[in-house]
């Protein structure tokens, strides 16, 4: 990496996984970090932590809705005014529980604009000035969940199969510039967003370990990173299971 041009924007960067992409990245000697959320004073806090770990670091903060299409125009201005970013990573989200969406329309309409639509149509803004400035990377967090419907969580997962097609199409489109679009799809990942399934006894990778490959992803340019490792094969296994087996499973 070459400190004096690294510019990156983090959107949701309050989210455990994008904290530590964020702790890496000013390690590694990023040069202007610009924080992207809802909350101003989790944002504070994150950047607070940041300072102390790199001081030379530029470390801004925008807070803005991220589901308002009428504000997301506005919020790429913003990010984009000073230099185009050489990294932009959106990872905000939520983990909707499958029951209460089942219960409630309005619960699955709010989980799949925050999941899926919103994502999207953020990249989709810095796609365009990432390919007018003729270089930079995007990254997007979508799910191992997104890789088949399931059961237990088919309206996240519905969410992060958008983004993984979206994702798809993208790196089409861009096939051939110096610009790079990764997915990354978690596994279940030790953050304050999976509490309750750690609670119930779920295993779960370390979020210092996902934020490495995801941060490992982005330097290499990937089309597409598992974190752990392990969901890749675990995936294909599960994608490729016939019907009459996987309607057996409780998954």
């Amino acid at each position: 990496m070459t400190a004096a041009v690294q510019k990156i924007v983090i959107i949701g960067a309050t989210s455990a996984i994008a904290e530590h992409c964020a702790r890496l990245w000013v390690a590694q000697g990023a040069s202007e970090l610009l924080l992207v959320g809802r909350n101003p004073d989790r944002l504070e806090r994150v950047r607070a932590d940041l300072m102390v770990r790199q001081p030379a670091c530029k470390i801004g903060v925008v807070i803005a809705s991220l589901t308002e299409l009428s504000g997301i125009k506005a919020l790429v201005d913003t990010c984009c005014e000073s230099a185009t970013p050489d990294i932009v990573l959106v990872a905000h989200g939520s983990l909707p529980d499958q029951a209460t969406c089942q219960r409630s329309m309005d619960e699955t309409r709010q989980a799949l604009e925050v999941n899926a639509l919103s994502p999207a149509l953020i990249a989709e803004a810095f796609a365009a000035r990432l390919e007018s400035a003729g270089r930079g990377k995007l990254v997007l967090i979508g799910s191992v969940a997104g890789d088949r419907g399931r059961k237990i969580n088919y309206v996240y997962g519905a969410a992060k199969g958008l983004v993984e097609r979206y994702a798809q199409g993208l790196q089409h489109r861009l096939a051939g510039t110096n610009v790079t679009v990764t997915l990354v799809k978690p596994g279940p990942t030790d953050t304050p967003m999976t509490a309750h399934l750690k609670g119930q006894g779920a295993k779960l990778a370390p979020v210092e370990d996902v934020a490495a490959r995801i941060v490992d992803g982005a330097t290499k340019g990937k089309a597409v990173v598992y974190a752990p490792a392990k969901w890749e094969l675990i995936m294909l296994i599960i994608r490729h299971l016939p019907r009459f087996i996987f309607n057996k499973l409780n998954i």
